[in-house]
């Protein structure tokens, strides 16, 4: 009887002869047809396999294994006849097993081919190959990945690749791969609002609030979605202790801008000083159109200042649906370290607003660039080289307003949260991020 490790390795490389075949299926409703295999090195060439039921909802599906193998890059491949300048829309459903980060290694790439099988880059030489997006999973662990393109002319044909890669073990199964013909996804417009102003009168907390009241009025009066204010607002200029005007949350400053909120159909995004018992925070709140306190978020990264004040830091990074879009906060200092806007983003963000005392304005371009987020700022500083300014930041960096010497000054910027920068060295950087970041060294 022959040992087991060696029936292993004989069925292994069984699978592995099957794997390099080209498979042409005669089923023409089942998507699974056509289909063949690839590796980008044969010696890491993974396990593939067609599962009769083993797709979602019990369908056929495509199967890619690690097996055996100290490392993996490979799996199943095929062309989609489209038709160029025209939108098609990828979707396909993935489940994996035994696999750490399953963002970096069970992945779709898609490349705009002419009919000799070459790249097309498109106008100005932008369109690089895409790679889908993971949407949400449902009950059984079955996670939608899919996005919709805009085809440059002159491709003829789709190269879709399923790949795992850069993993020792583990499978994923592919289920319900398609690439049709879609209109064009909807924009999702939404106006960024920044104000710019330093509340120095006012004796109490209640005084401060009150100084933003026609700020917020005029925000509103320029179709403003979101309403960033600043830092500590009701400890500035105050000439008190941030414990002393530290106040529960929700409590009546948060109660305050809930009402300006509602009345204004807007969000609000204040920076407030908060008491939990004995513990001061440098807080961030979120309220939304219905008056209600949305959430908050609590400065992780503290200055020496704040340190020396005993204020504590917080240690997590919430993300809050609103009407138009996934928002996350941050304040200041934070800034100065890429851990806070990155796990922000990983958990959704696509807008940051950031109250800020002041800081440095080329790291607010570099966390925009990086995480491809819009960032809205308020500041207490003036215009001035290397000072922080209060704006709008875009995913290439750039400020979308203009900045101002002028206390009590509004800036607003229009912005679609489902347009995307190319670049023509490196394509859709918003979609490289999730199949290319470290698999560690932040939250996620």
């Amino acid at each position: 009887m022959l040992p087991i490790q060696i029936i292993r390795t004989r069925i292994l490389r069984m699978l592995v002869a099957t794997c390099t075949m080209t498979t042409v299926g005669h089923a023409a409703e089942t998507p699974e047809d056509d289909w063949s295999t690839f590796a980008t090195r044969d010696e890491i060439r993974p396990v593939c396999s067609r599962q009769a039921d083993g797709g979602r909802n019990r369908q056929v599906c495509l199967v890619i294994a690690a097996g055996e193998r100290e490392a993996v890059d490979g799996g199943w491949v095929k062309m989609f006849p489209i038709q160029g300048d025209r939108h098609w829309r990828f979707s396909a459903w993935r489940k994996t097993r035994d696999i750490v980060v399953a963002r970096r290694s069970a992945i779709v790439k898609i490349t705009w081919q002419d009919d000799d099988g070459q790249l097309v880059r498109g106008q100005d030489d932008l369109v690089r190959p895409e790679y889908p997006l993971d949407k949400s999973s449902d009950a059984d662990g079955w996670t939608e990945v899919s996005d919709t393109y805009w085809v440059p002319a002159g491709a003829t044909r789709a190269r879709v690749e399923l790949r795992l890669r850069w993993t020792s073990g583990g499978t994923v199964r592919w289920s319900d791969i398609q690439l049709r013909e879609a209109e064009q996804k909807p924009s999702r417009v939404v106006r960024l609002a920044a104000v710019h102003f330093r509340p120095r009168p006012g004796s109490n907390n209640a005084e401060k609030c009150a100084l933003f009241s026609p700020l917020i009025a005029e925000a509103a009066g320029k179709k403003a979605d979101l309403v960033c204010l600043p830092e500590s607002l009701t400890y500035f200029g105050s000439g008190k202790t941030m414990a002393e005007v530290a106040e529960p949350i929700p409590g009546p400053s948060t109660e305050y801008f809930g009402t300006q909120a509602a009345k204004h159909d807007l969000y609000i995004v204040a920076g407030l000083t908060e008491r939990a018992g004995s513990v001061v925070y440098n807080t961030a709140v979120l309220l939304g159109p219905d008056g209600k306190l949305q959430g908050k978020y609590r400065k992780v990264c503290l200055p020496r200042e704040e340190i020396e004040a005993g204020v504590t830091p917080g240690r997590d990074y919430p993300v809050f649906p609103t009407r138009f879009g996934k928002l996350g906060m941050m304040i200041c200092w934070d800034v100065h370290f890429p851990e806070v806007a990155r796990n922000l983003s990983n958990n959704g963000a696509e807008v940051i607003a950031m109250p800020i005392w002041g800081g440095i304005p080329t790291l607010a371009s570099a966390r925009a660039i990086e995480n491809q987020v819009y960032l809205v700022t308020s500041t207490y500083s003036n215009p001035g080289p290397d000072a922080m300014t209060t704006g709008v930041w875009d995913h290439t960096g750039k400020r979308l307003v203009e900045s101002s010497s002028e206390w009590g000054k509004v800036f607003v910027a229009e912005v679609d949260l489902e347009r995307r920068k190319h670049w023509n060295w490196l394509g859709d950087f918003k979609a490289r991020i999730a199949r290319e970041r470290p698999a560690n060294g932040f939250e996620n």
